[in-house]
């Protein structure tokens, strides 16, 4: 008669045991179900129009953010250019993701905004169509404080990028320099090059020349490439748009 509490007993433990590991179980199917269904795949947006991506990632319950803006002969003016992260990639929800905007072929004139106030440079550049971008200090004499002295990219330049124009200005006698816009001086005779640099008080180094074979002029459909003029600068360090203190020293290669 002693026996029947003891099988009793082991019953109910062994279906505590396994009504736990029922519960343990269930909970590690919520946690892998919560987890996981919080987490969507990144699609593909490259090429579609910022209004259809939007809504496609609106739908996933991601956040679609146009961090930038480029010119572009192959991709439609209002079409996706580039995407982070990429399509596939696995991301929680609510998770960012960042496009770059296509805006079509250049079509705007680069203004010049050389020896303009500051002020009127910024309203001519949106006028344009066109963005204020980097803007750097420099004390210069023979200027008036917030006199636009240089421009990158320079007036009427084609093929350009980004729809933002970066802008050297004359600082006041009382305030720090905070550096130099280098301008694209790849394509400029040597010595219009050296002047613009001259102009700013920024110094080149002597010239490195670089015989430079005549290309042909078209082959079949292809449209004919000019050749390179002798004399011109055909690369420079530091490139076009970067930001440079006034004692950097401009290296240029020049068509021989």
């Amino acid at each position: 008669m002693r026996t029947r509490p003891v099988v009793n007993f082991f019953q109910i433990a062994s279906l505590v045991m396994l009504l736990v590991a029922v519960a343990l179980l269930a909970a590690i199917a919520t946690m892998h179900f919560a987890i996981h269904g919080a987490e969507v795949q990144v699609p593909a947006l490259e090429g579609m129009t910022v209004a259809d991506a939007r809504s496609q990632t609106a739908g996933l319950g991601l956040n679609l953010d146009v961090d930038n803006r480029y010119y572009s002969g192959d991709v439609a003016a209002g079409h996706i250019l580039t995407q982070s992260p990429a399509a596939g990639t696995v991301v929680r929800r609510e998770w960012r993701v960042r496009v770059a905007e296509s805006l079509g072929p250049q079509k705007v004139d680069v203004p010049d905004t050389v020896g303009k106030d500051q002020r009127v440079a910024a309203l001519t550049l949106r006028r344009a169509g066109l963005e204020m971008g980097a803007t750097a200090l420099l004390k210069w004499s023979k200027a008036a404080e917030g006199t636009v002295l240089a421009q990158d990219p320079p007036a009427h330049a084609q093929g350009i990028s980004r729809p933002a124009v970066n802008l050297l200005v004359a600082a006041p006698d009382d305030e720090a320099e905070d550096g130099f816009v280098m301008p694209d001086l790849v394509g400029l005779p040597v010595v219009t090059a050296q002047a613009q640099l001259a102009k700013v008080g920024i110094s080149s180094a002597t010239p490195t020349y670089l015989p430079v074979p005549v290309a042909p002029m078209g082959l079949g459909d292809a449209p004919p490439r000019p050749p390179l003029k002798p004399g011109s600068v055909i690369a420079q360090t530091p490139a076009g748009g970067s930001r440079v203190e006034q004692s950097t020293q401009v290296k240029l290669t020049v068509a021989e």
